[in-house]
């Protein structure tokens, strides 16, 4: 474990300094600020009350984007998977979602919807279908044989969720959720950026583009890598603790 920590910070150390050499090479700043002045940015940004105001104003919506598809993908992958018609239904909006690209989501989102739920509206809307996708395998791929047997036994149906479609499941959750964490980010701030949400990380880089404020626009992107990956690390963590606490693996 401790290498494993020594050589991701030293690949960190290395992409940190690729860029700095690449600064270098630039030799503008205008094009491409350097890791210390990105740093200088940073540190004069951070002590203000604005920053906080900003990353609460973006974490919120994204991270509510987030917890909302997971519980729809939840609730309907869980009805899908007792139901072969719910499934067929469900099926061409899935389909239509995953296909159709995030901008034209954004557009119309802000049609639908206020601004200030911009972000909100597409996390939840890219990352629904992965999520929904993996719990339905994850139901589907539960022991045929153990479920024959449940049946034969009567047993209860919160006992056959809880000690059978749970730890089948949880691989394929966890897995759809380091996927979708990242994904929601990604989209949430590409939608604050098109629709220039008011109070938005998305606004700060639209204004750094606007403005040509190389140091804010890296700035902010730092921040945003630190959130996603901070969010990433709390919510696996707590899903791998929730399974755990409802018995995901167990015995019938």
């Amino acid at each position: 474990m401790k290498t494993d920590r020594i050589q991701r910070l030293l690949a960190a150390a290395l992409a940190v300094a690729v860029w700095q050499i690449a600064s270098m090479a630039v030799g503008s700043r205008l094009l491409l600020a350097s890791p210390v002045q990105v740093v200088v940015r940073l540190a004069a940004l951070v002590p203000t009350a604005a920053f906080w105001q900003t990353v609460l104003f973006s974490l919120l919506r994204i991270a509510g984007g987030f917890l909302l598809a997971l519980l729809s993908a939840t609730v309907l992958a869980l009805a899908a998977g007792r139901l072969r018609i719910i499934e067929i239904l469900l099926q061409p909006y899935v389909l239509a979602i995953k296909s159709v690209p995030v901008a034209s989501f954004i557009i119309l989102a802000l049609i639908w919807l206020k601004t200030a739920q911009l972000s909100l509206f597409i996390s939840f809307l890219m990352v629904f279908p992965l999520l929904y996708t993996n719990i339905l395998a994850g139901i589907k791929s539960a022991d045929g044989a153990l479920l024959e047997m449940a049946q034969v036994f009567c047993v209860p149906w919160k006992r056959r969720l809880r000690m059978i479609y749970l730890p089948a499941v949880e691989p394929f959750l966890l897995a759809g959720s380091t996927a979708a964490l990242g994904m929601s980010w990604k989209a949430g701030v590409a939608a604050e950026v098109i629709g220039v949400v008011s109070g938005s990380i998305g606004e700060r880089l639209y204004e750094a583009k606007i403005y040509l404020q190389t140091a804010d626009l890296l700035a902010w992107t730092v921040v945003i890598v630190a959130l996603s990956a901070g969010f990433e690390w709390l919510a696996l963590r707590l899903l791998r603790h929730g399974f755990r606490m409802v018995g995901g693996v167990g015995r019938l």
